[in-house]
């Protein structure tokens, strides 16, 4: 019975930290049409960090993000946000605009 559940625990540790590792947007009216999840950094995972990081992004009127720049959240947990925010496509707009993107890592494991 233990070897079994040596056999799946990192299936189910990928598990929880996949339901455990979010990130939800937060626009003013421009509503994202695809969003991305940061991956979790491993050494932010060893140590056991969790936290939530806000990314400003600037979109183009395109629905494409321009540029991101994180305004706040764990240094270890940044890297990975920003990436991830660069990847979100918006849905059109007449003129360029800045969102605010927030991801929340809770806990590696």
């Amino acid at each position: 019975m233990k070897s079994s559940l040596k056999k799946f625990a990192p299936v189910l540790l990928a598990a929880i930290l996949a339901v455990s590792l979010s990130s939800v947007a937060f626009a003013d009216g421009r509503a994202a049409k695809s969003k991305a999840s940061p991956t979790y950094p491993e050494l932010a995972k060893k140590m056991n960090i969790s936290g939530t990081v806000k990314v400003e992004v600037t979109v183009a009127p395109n629905g494409h993000v321009v540029s991101a720049k994180a305004i706040g959240g764990h240094p270890l947990l940044i890297d990975a946000s920003v990436n991830a925010a660069k990847q979100f496509k918006y849905e059109a707009a007449t003129e360029e605009t800045k969102e605010i993107v927030e991801f929340k890592f809770n806990g590696a494991n």
